[in-house]
């Protein structure tokens, strides 16, 4: 303890770290009627973390050529190790997180905190979004499974319905007329280097946006839930004679990642294969076709909407709207009352497009 303090001091001599930490953690306030979901962002702040590791323990023996790449991941689960708990941790988890970013973008917009001036959080939790179920796609080819394969050849030809360019696309990510080790390539390079990259720099970017901006009250307990801000000049909302983030919400941060973690394990080691079809487990063929090959849970609904429609461009101009409409809705909705409850359009509105999506999921799973 007397040499990591010697350390601590050497440091703080330098950089002014306990300075530092005090004013960003420990002065730090928060609304006192701030509520549980707001530990959604640190929660997926730790699965990003827990991504990361996994991946890189992964990477020691993962071979991304399209004769190994098979081989590797079988070896990873039977002879390495621990080698498939490490796997399973990371293919649970990168299901887990796109599951509790949706239910934070979703306290989001129940709570209206997407309205002014915190646009740009808005845009930057969405873009993560998309790069969230980016990485997730790219990672899902990697094992080079029948699943992987097939399921890779039908999400890259849907965008052979785009007029023009659709062809041209298809081919750019491909890397070629059909999906092989060209494609393996691609997909390897954009799951551990750039999608990453670009993660990171967009959850930097979010958490300084709500470092400098502050963090929104929740509209639930009080008289007055209107947004006060009128858009004319920069305004950071404080909260005076709020709680300190560290320690008293730090524990309940804490708390809701030991939840999130005991629910995680729950699944990893009582039912691991939750999200492995059978098609998991077999090589990639392209000369044999699965009977019924279906994209991951979470691009069940984008699927079964393409079946739905008697053209596909149709449905990927349904999908493109309603993904544009919602990463403009800050934009969209400039009433300034934020409780749900106020907002009987909105709830109507919002709670019909969850239920729509569900609803589509679930036909998409037993289609």
């Amino acid at each position: 303890m007397a040499l990591f303090k010697r350390v601590i001091d050497w440091i703080d001599v330098r950089i002014g770290a306990r300075d530092l930490a005090q004013k960003q953690v420990g002065d730090y306030l928060l609304p006192r009627n701030i509520n549980v979901w707001y530990s959604m962002g640190s929660i997926l702040l730790f699965i990003f973390v827990m991504q990361i590791v996994t991946g890189i323990l992964l990477l020691i023996y993962y071979v991304p050529d399209a004769d190994k790449a098979f081989k590797s991941v079988t070896y990873i689960m039977n002879e390495v190790p621990f080698g498939w708990l490490i796997r399973m941790c990371h293919a649970v988890g990168s299901n887990m997180m796109v599951l509790v970013l949706l239910l934070h973008m979703f306290s989001v917009l129940f709570m209206g905190s997407y309205k002014g001036p915190r646009e740009l959080n808005w845009v930057t939790g969405f873009i993560l979004l998309t790069l969230v179920q980016g990485i997730s796609l790219t990672g899902y080819l990697l094992p080079w499974s029948q699943l992987s394969f097939w399921a890779t050849t039908v999400a890259t030809n849907s965008a052979n319905a785009i007029p023009v360019v659709g062809h041209y696309l298809v081919e750019f990510l491909r890397g070629g007329k059909l999906v092989g080790p060209a494609t393996l390539g691609r997909f390897f390079a954009l799951h551990v280097a750039v999608i990453p990259l670009a993660i990171g720099a967009l959850v930097g970017l979010h958490l300084f946006l709500l470092e400098r901006i502050g963090v929104s009250t929740p509209p639930f307990g009080l008289k007055e839930t209107k947004n006060s801000w009128q858009g004319k000049e920069f305004r950071y909302e404080g909260h005076p004679g709020g709680i300190r983030f560290f320690p008293n919400y730090a524990l309940q941060d804490l708390t809701s990642i030991a939840i999130y973690f005991a629910c995680f394990l729950g699944v990893v080691f009582f039912d691991p294969y939750l999200f492995f079809p059978r098609d998991a487990f077999l090589p990639a063929n392209a000369f044999v076709t699965p009977a019924h090959i279906k994209p991951e849970w979470y691009f069940l609904a984008n699927y079964q909407t393409l079946k739905i429609f008697p053209n596909e461009l149709i449905g990927l101009t349904v999908q493109g709207a309603a993904m544009t409409f919602l990463a403009l809705l800050p934009f969209i909705d400039r009433g300034p009352e934020r409780h749900p409850l106020k907002r009987p359009v909105f709830m109507v509105c919002t709670l019909g497009g969850i239920l729509l999506w569900l609803g589509l999921t679930v036909w998409g799973h037993y289609s």
